[in-house]
């Protein structure tokens, strides 16, 4: 995992008023070092949500997740489709009782602990994701989040009159706010149905392809 990946899931967390611990400061020097949990997560105002917490967990969702184990898969040119996730049986390590057991002590006190994997990208098709969805399920993953989740949510959060001299990550997202960077996508993200009808028929404006 990157320092990079590793930034932007640790920023999401602490954004949404989780305490972040990484489970390790070493580089290993094995691959299953490596697939083993990288963050515990604890939320101190976590909220009993009325319905069960989704696979793919958005922002609202993060009220419901009081403890977690965090592992981050950082391969970013990848989609988690289940072909991959099939041939990579490595992602599941850190599911493993004696790992899991290991990280759920640190907290101490008893109680739920939910098993979080970070992933690019799922499959865009309803019927492929389903798929890549309920193999991670049967593996003993309780939900995803995905990186463009958590980078949306970080973006929307920065404020270009505030200097996060103590984070280069989100001194970088101010920065590239600041000069309209992220202009264009933001406005097309609050573009209602209707104002786009209104460009879609407006003159000289072609058709949607």
């Amino acid at each position: 995992m990157s320092a990079v990946s590793e930034s932007i899931v640790r920023e999401y967390f602490e954004l949404h008023g989780f305490l972040v611990r990484q489970q390790r400061k070493f580089i290993p020097r094995t691959e299953r070092e490596d697939a083993e949990i990288d963050f515990l997560v604890f939320n101190p105002q976590a909220k009993s949500l009325e319905h069960p917490l989704p696979a793919v967990l958005g922002s609202d969702d993060l009220r419901g997740v009081a403890r977690a184990v965090v592992v981050v898969k950082g391969w970013h040119s990848e989609t988690f489709s289940s072909a991959l996730l099939s041939h990579q049986p490595e992602i599941f390590r850190f599911v493993d009782p004696k790992i899991f057991q290991r990280a759920a002590r640190t907290f101490g006190a008893e109680g739920s602990l939910t098993k979080i994997l970070v992933v690019p990208s799922l499959p865009q098709t309803e019927e492929a994701r389903r798929q890549s969805l309920e193999l991670l399920k049967s593996k003993g993953v309780d939900a995803v989040v995905s990186f463009r989740a958590m980078l949306s949510d970080l973006i929307e959060g920065v404020e270009v009159n505030r200097n996060y001299q103590k984070s280069d990550l989100l001194q970088i997202l101010r920065i590239l706010k600041n000069y309209d960077f992220f202009k264009e996508r933001q406005m097309e993200f609050f573009k209602t149905k209707r104002s786009k009808a209104i460009l879609k028929d407006a003159p000289g404006k072609a058709p949607d392809a």
